[in-house]
């Protein structure tokens, strides 16, 4: 038998071409409408499934998959309001270029409009943050519709591995039986024998997408080294890394930096901040600037500046380069913009990679050594000045020091929006160890930042460390749930300030009311409860302990999470003093003439 029924059918040709397409794994919600691709993504031998309660946390934790791996994962779940709460991962995929296929299921075409229960609207649900969408056919015994199917399923994979990569979204109507239960005649017992390529695919993906990587043209290279050479002052800006990066990126950067002589400002979410080539004598990767250049007006404006990755954490940094930069160079493989100052002079499309290795080939002379020495001497003092700081009164950055210097090697780091990634771009020193560092930076909200986490931990043989502030935590409680169901362990700093501690960076602190209730939300919960409720252990430390106490953790099995408790406004006051002591110390004084 074929199948027992045309759904069944269905849903068993969808999944069979997603693990031919090279998809490894499928993040499912229960529901009834999604049972014929639920059954078959299930019982693929090739297809990893996680069971996830919640649809919202599913895409995340799929976005992880996605972030970490660069390969797409599946996601599953029934018609109606369950496809709706996909859209906020949808949202961050598109934005951030990670790779994911969502499968929604849907009521047959005659129910629709009719008042039928669970039946909405998801013709082109998510808009413009999918890079393709199709309805797909009704089941259908029928050879050329399934061949149709295959192909649809076929392309839509290619599509989410694309440049730029990015979410495809499928619609699958069904009508009952969505079981596999036998019915009489449905699937004709000969279609097997008749229309093997249908029924049977090809070995590999029904339709084949090859995409090409972008060469840069001879002449782009060629004008780049010239104002390479022709410079005297440049600098190497590396934003948040794409999922889609070829291996070897960092270090083919690196050989950049090396050629040309440029310091790397390195976002910790860029590959370069982390890594091997941070020993290379003749490579300066730079953490501090978020602070130094803040008091850099003085200094010798660089002449060429490289970029890659997306638009950087740092506001400081981009303010930087808007104000000092004469020629500055976006290099994007899409061709997208990231670059929101609008005082970029060049885009080049072309990818990064490939673009570093071919002018490190072309590059002859290179800046001086004064003006990368100069940011090296920044460098040395920052981290110093840092380092006296920390034995002062605790504050939050002083987590994502001791986090990047005591994190195991390798590991991932996946750190949440708000605070947490604003204090690892200040206050996480490089280092030559293999993190890879992950954040939600597309549309930068803090939903789902513990499921992408777990997500990206499920890829990979890693240890996993999550840092998330107590609102993410709060917003996406639901996403513990998978750390015993998709069996992920992780150690969890928890780094709780009662509230929404980023606002105190914003004038409206100083509008009270309606500054505390309304921004700063302190909420009072305790998270205790948490660890009894999905099974895993809870502890709260004082910051003074804390880097003893993460140490003990990421050396054991299992998951813990560690609350750290802070005042929000303190934490605030003592960053602005620290910076305030890096910008009379280190912005005059460090450097040469250049």
């Amino acid at each position: 038998m074929v199948a027992p029924n045309r759904s069944t059918l269905w849903g068993r040709v969808v999944a069979d071409e997603l693990a031919a397409s090279g998809v490894t794994a499928a993040c499912v919600s229960p529901g009834s409408r999604s049972t014929p691709l639920t059954v078959a993504v299930d019982a693929h031998p090739d297809i990893e499934t996680y069971s996830i309660l919640d649809e919202r946390s599913s895409a995340f934790f799929a976005l992880g998959r996605g972030r970490r791996t660069g390969e797409p994962t599946a996601i599953v779940c029934t018609s109606g309001t369950a496809a709706a709460n996909f859209h906020p991962a949808v949202i961050e995929a598109d934005r951030s270029r990670v790779p994911l296929v969502v499968l929604t299921a849907d009521r047959p075409p005659e129910l629709q409009d009719s008042g039928a229960n669970q039946t909405v609207d998801q013709e082109k649900l998510y808009g413009d943050s999918v890079r393709a969408y199709r309805t797909l056919p009704e089941p259908a015994p029928e050879a050329r519709r399934l061949r149709s199917l295959r192909t649809t399923v076929a392309r839509a994979v290619g599509t989410a591995r694309g440049t730029p990569a990015g979410p495809v979204h499928l619609n699958a109507p069904f009508a009952k039986p969505l079981e596999p239960v036998d019915v009489p005649g449905d699937v004709p017992d000969a279609l097997a024998d008749s229309e093997p390529l249908a029924i049977e695919g090809r070995d590999g993906p029904f339709v084949e997408t090859t995409r090409g990587r972008v060469e840069p043209g001879a002449g782009t290279v060629e004008s780049l080294a010239d104002a390479v050479d022709a410079a005297d002052r440049g600098l190497l800006v590396a934003g948040p890394a794409d999922p889609e990066r070829e291996s070897g990126t960092a270090d083919a950067l690196a050989d950049l930096a090396a050629a040309t002589g440029f310091p790397v400002l390195a976002d910790p979410l860029s590959d370069l901040r982390f890594g091997p080539h941070v020993d290379r004598a003749d490579v300066t990767v730079c953490g501090g600037y978020d602070s130094y250049l803040d008091a850099a007006d003085d200094w010798p404006a660089p002449e060429v500046v490289l970029r890659v990755g997306a638009s950087p954490t740092s506001k400081v940094l981009r303010h930087y380069l808007r104000d000092h930069a004469a020629r500055q160079v976006v290099v994007d493989p899409a061709g997208g913009w990231r670059e929101a100052e609008f005082t970029a002079t060049d885009l080049v499309v072309a990818d990064p990679t490939r673009l570093a290795k071919r002018l490190t080939e072309a590059v002859e002379n290179g800046s001086t050594t004064a003006y990368r020495d100069r940011f090296a001497a920044a460098e040395r003092d920052y981290w110093d000045l840092v380092a006296d700081a920390r034995d002062g009164d605790p504050f939050e950055g002083a987590v994502l020091t001791a986090v990047t210097e005591r994190a195991p090697d390798p590991a991932t780091v996946f750190v949440s929006n708000s605070m947490p990634v604003r204090d690892l771009d200040r206050f996480g020193r490089p280092r030559a160890a293999d993190l890879t560092v992950l954040g939600n930076r597309g549309a930068s909200g803090i939903d789902g930042i513990t499921s992408t986490a777990l997500g990206a931990g499920s890829a990979t043989a890693d240890p996993l460390v999550l840092v998330t502030g107590d609102l993410a935590y709060f917003h996406d409680t639901t996403g513990l749930l998978s750390i015993t169901r998709c069996g992920v362990d992780a150690t969890v700093v928890l780094v709780n300030n009662d509230g929404g501690g980023i606002f105190h960076l914003l004038p409206i602190e100083e509008f009270d009311p309606p500054f505390t209730e309304q921004f700063e939300t302190p909420h009072g919960l305790d998270f205790a409860p948490t660890g009894d409720l999905f099974g895993f252990e809870y502890t709260r430390v004082e910051p003074d302990s804390f880097p003893e106490a993460f140490a003990r953790s990421v050396g054991r099995d299992g998951t813990q999470v560690i609350e750290v408790p802070f005042d929000g406004e303190a934490s605030h006051r003592r960053r602005e003093a620290i910076h305030e002591r890096v910008r009379s110390a280190v912005g005059t004084d460090s450097g040469g003439e250049n």
